[in-house]
């Protein structure tokens, strides 16, 4: 077998592996510790946030993020906008925590929110809060998207979890939004194995983040302010560090995930400008493609997990996919396209018809896109790609 072409390589090297290795041999503290407050710091830094919250998996930072609004009292309502184009994870807890989810037509340009539906939503429903998905990591309008929040005073829930790096008018994605969460899968542009970070500058929020994450306790708030919640509740001193304020969950990660992310902080820049550089040379070459259509910002520098692009048809679409499996090419659909026509959406909901959405699921397919493809390599990928007609 020839050289295979995967979508997702590891980015947890040898250097990485060598180093946990040593740290391992030390004896170390292995649960939620001092290094998971590091990575949590190093992170803030890195993306300009106040308040960071390490958690088990991007799926479990989306989860957190939905309940900490509902617990915060900050919604208005319980209704909530979602990009029909997303992710299960993204979606899911607005049903299991009975929010009134209300699905948006995605833009044919960033695939994300069409704002002109938004705003048809906006002015019909009044939502307390609006999720956007940087979908593949590339970013959605955010200027208009802003403005709309001006106008209607929702709450700006942004799920960057495969957007790490990319940004609009040079401003780092997940940092737009009241809250954002982000993901360190195996696939996405950094690892901690399985991981996720929920961010905010709102410290009332991230207070609740840190105590639903381990079980619903205060212990892991400062010590002022957990002393002013057991006197508050007159809670018996002996048992205030078992004190719990909120119906929680166990979703910490650990020290030992939080080490292999400290390894990957350090290359984090590195990461971020060869995933940028290859999806240019994609982007320069399918926009000249008449025969497909791909994902666009023209104010945004796009940091992907993937490139994706649209084929004409269905059928094209399988030819694409025939040729990329000869010539050992991974490729996917794009997520779980228009979420309405997922079994777990239909069963509670009507599945509703959006045309750009239905197109992005019958037509959309990723190529691979990491450091470890060099150009001469993405530029081979768009050649196979490119030969394939229409016809």
């Amino acid at each position: 077998m020839g050289r295979q072409y995967r979508l997702a390589e590891q980015t947890i090297d040898e250097d990485d592996l060598q180093d946990l290795i040593a740290w391992l041999k030390t004896n170390p503290w292995l649960t939620q510790g001092e290094l998971v407050h590091e990575f949590e710091r190093q992170w803030a830094e890195w993306l300009s946030v106040r308040y960071t919250t390490f958690v088990n998996s991007g799926s479990s930072a989306n989860l957190l993020m939905y309940d900490a609004l509902l617990l915060s009292g900050k919604l208005t309502n319980k209704k909530i906008v979602l990009p029909a184009v997303s992710w299960s994870t993204s979606v899911a807890p607005a049903i299991q925590l009975g929010f009134e989810p209300i699905l948006c037509e995605a833009d044919e340009h960033t695939f994300g929110l069409d704002l002109d539906c938004l705003e048809r939503l906006l002015q019909a429903h009044h939502p307390g809060a609006v999720l956007i998905v940087h979908t593949l990591g590339v970013p959605n309008d955010m200027e208009p998207l802003l403005g709309l929040k001006d106008r209607f005073g929702f709450i700006l829930m942004e799920d960057a979890c495969a957007a790490i790096g990319s940004r609009y008018d040079n401003q780092l994605v997940g940092t737009f939004g009241d809250v954002s969460t982000f993901s360190f899968y195996y696939g996405h542009h950094l690892s901690t194995i399985e991981g996720g970070m929920i961010c905010t500058h709102d410290e009332a929020i991230h207070d609740i983040f840190v105590q639903i994450r381990s079980h619903g306790w205060g212990k892991d708030l400062s010590t002022e302010k957990s002393e002013t919640r057991a006197r508050k509740n007159n809670i018996l001193a002996f048992n205030r560090p078992f004190t719990f304020y909120y119906p929680g969950y166990n979703l910490r990660s650990t020290d030992l995930n939080a080490r292999i992310g400290l390894s990957q902080m350090k290359k984090i820049d590195y990461v971020v400008r060869r995933r940028i550089e290859n999806h240019n040379i994609y982007q320069s070459r399918f926009q000249s493609a008449t025969s497909f259509h791909c994902q666009r910002n023209d104010r945004a520098s796009i940091c992907s997990i993937a490139f994706v692009a649209l084929a004409q048809s269905q059928s094209q679409r399988e030819r694409i996919a025939q040729v990329l499996r000869k010539n050992h090419i991974e490729t996917r659909p794009l997520g779980g396209g228009n979420m309405s026509r997922q079994p777990f959406w239909a069963n509670c909901y009507e599945s509703t018809a959006f045309p750009v959405a239905d197109r992005i699921h019958e037509t959309a397919f990723q190529l691979p896109n990491h450091p470890r493809l060099s150009p001469e390599d993405i530029q081979f990928i768009c050649d196979t790609v490119l030969s394939v007609t229409t016809a």
